[in-house]
């Protein structure tokens, strides 16, 4: 495990800042990741889908109500540890 304090190594410059992120489905299971602030969360996604068996194009990913695109980054949308992103399942139709 990395250490913390004053020479965190995590918060030194170059490497970025990691934060906990969860990816929460309908029925309320979780899956934690651990993601740097510049990392695109479309890694995020493509890990969560293929832990859950799932095709990422049938999916959409939400964060505070508003879809996320895959080459956004947490430091983009100002997320902070411990922040949920709601993966939904896409619906396709309506008159």
């Amino acid at each position: 495990m990395e250490e913390t304090g004053n020479n965190d190594p995590v918060k030194k410059e170059g490497q970025g800042q990691v934060i906990s992120l969860v990816v929460k489905d309908q029925t309320g299971n979780e899956v934690h990741f651990k993601v740097k602030m510049k990392t695109r969360l479309e890694k995020v996604f493509n890990a969560y889908c293929n832990k859950k068996g799932v095709d990422t194009n049938s999916v959409r990913f939400l964060f505070d109500g508003t879809r996320v695109n895959g080459s956004s980054t947490p430091e983009e949308l100002g997320m902070e540890d411990g922040d949920c992103i709601d993966c939904v399942i896409e619906q396709v139709g309506g008159c």
